[in-house]
């Protein structure tokens, strides 16, 4: 079986193909950080035009490096939601063109759930396992039941983490892309122990015992420290030291509140090789990883990170999701529309202030 992957939910242009081997024939992902650097952040239509543009290409690539033609195809997937709503429709209507003009199946699928496959695809996880999806635009804690089946613990009430980065980030001064420009200057840190004691930052709901995040007090606390810090250029070191106690105290948070989740996974489910997955582009930040390694460690859990070009948005694991449904039989018609918003659990009840993010 031979999938077709389309990703075009913000700004990365992306297409893949993957086969029931587990093996990714292609994965070309054309990013679009030039365009939107001048700006801060992602412009929708921006992105969309450039989506427009280069999509075609991309698939054409996708198929090349896979040393397939388009006839060879079981099926095509696109990412229908959540997202940009110009850029999901851009690519679920050239899947939808594709699927028709070769009589394969069409596949919607959830972005949130392609990043929570794809430790499927890389390391043949089982169900169920506790999952931890860390992004741009979520935060949450879940358990992984099955294909197209997951219950949520936790989620944030204000920011997701990936945001919290970003604008930690644009208000010490780094450019965009700010969570991992961040990361790198965090690096310079000269002394981690001083840097910490230096900018002190509140570590919000590891005081509460359920799995739900906060992040608007952690990002108001990076902003009072730059404001008291003297006026002029910043100074280098400052804003690595702060940078650094930052992204500790993120990575401390995330822990802690997946700390309550393993211990809810660990004794509602029986799982003989318990595993804690970390997906979504801000898992590719090494802090948080080693938090959570540690912190698995300690409840004899595994963890699992993508590897680093299959943690941010890529077409691999739209097709590796899309391959997941096929196999059970699970196909979307033509008509399928769009979604902005499209939770992994619809059943979970909403939690006050978390809106959209939920």
């Amino acid at each position: 079986m031979i999938i077709l992957g389309i990703e075009t939910s913000c700004d990365e242009t992306a297409a893949a193909v993957v086969n029931d081997k587990r093996e990714i024939l292609s994965n070309v992902v054309l990013s679009q950080l030039k365009e939107h650097e001048v700006y801060g952040g992602v412009v929708p239509e921006i992105a969309a035009r450039a989506h427009m543009e280069h999509l075609d290409s991309i698939i054409k690539a996708a198929l090349s490096d896979a040393k397939l033609t388009i006839g060879e195809l079981d099926g095509v997937a696109a990412t229908c939601g959540p997202g940009l709503i110009g850029g999901l429709m851009i690519g679920m209507m050239s899947a939808k063109a594709i699927a028709s003009s070769q009589g394969i199946p069409f596949l919607a699928v959830n972005h949130l759930e392609g990043h929570a496959l794809t430790a499927r695809l890389t390391d043949n996880i089982k169900f169920p396992y506790l999952m931890l999806l860390v992004s741009g635009g979520h935060t949450q804690i879940l358990v992984a039941e099955d294909v197209g089946v997951y219950k949520r613990w936790g989620t944030t009430l204000d920011d997701a983490a990936g945001e919290c980065f970003d604008k930690s980030a644009k208000l010490m001064g780094i450019p965009y892309p700010g969570g991992p420009n961040l990361e790198k200057i965090a690096k310079n840190v000269e002394n981690p122990v001083a840097a910490l004691n230096k900018y002190p930052l509140p570590k919000p709901m590891t005081q509460h015992k359920n799995c739900d995040f906060s992040f608007s007090g952690l990002k108001t606390a990076v902003r009072n420290h730059v404001e008291k810090l003297p006026e002029g250029d910043l100074d280098p070191k400052d804003i690595a030291d702060l940078a650094f106690a930052f992204q500790d105290t993120a990575a401390d948070v995330l822990a802690d509140r997946c700390e309550h989740g393993i211990k809810r996974f660990l004794e509602e489910y029986k799982s003989r090789s318990p595993t804690l997955v970390v997906c979504g582009g801000v898992s590719a930040n090494q802090t948080i990883q080693l938090k959570l390694d540690k912190l698995a460690q300690t409840y004899s859990m595994k963890l699992c990170a993508p590897p680093l070009e299959l943690s941010g948005d890529n077409g691999a694991m739209i097709a590796w999701a899309g391959l997941e449904h096929l196999r059970l039989g699970y196909t979307s018609a033509l008509d399928f529309k769009a979604r902005p918003r499209w939770p992994l659990d619809g059943t979970a009840e909403p939690r006050h202030g978390a809106g959209v993010k939920a």
